[in-house]
């Protein structure tokens, strides 16, 4: 089949984590996109989460999943995944870093106000 590729344009809103709990946890993020982006128009992508790290400092971005269990054990299943591209791996970061950015931004607006 034909193969289309278009530039999404989306917003990222941070929903700041104000109950402390669980711990460590700093904010809930959405993707919502914008008018303009065809099928994606009007939607948003939730279950994004940015975390404070538990080693070396620094924080980090859960993406949407699904949990399940196997054996008694629980695991979770990424919903926003990679194709089998590098192309995939580098745009699944930019998507983690355009998160941190926003939380980082919103955070810095909060202590300002």
């Amino acid at each position: 089949g034909a193969t289309r590729t278009t530039e999404v344009q989306m917003t990222v809103r941070i929903l700041l984590n104000e109950k402390a709990s669980p711990v460590g946890k700093l904010a809930d993020a959405e993707l919502h996109f914008d008018e303009s982006d065809g099928a994606l128009a009007g939607l948003k992508l939730i279950g994004f989460s940015c975390w404070e790290r538990r080693v070396n400092g620094g924080r980090t971005v859960t993406f949407p999943a699904r949990t399940y269990s196997l054996n008694g054990e629980r695991r979770s299943f990424a919903l926003l995944r990679p194709l089998e591209s590098q192309y995939g791996m580098e745009n699944q970061n930019r998507v983690r870093d355009l998160i941190l950015q926003a939380y980082e931004a919103h955070k810095a607006r909060s202590e300002a106000s």
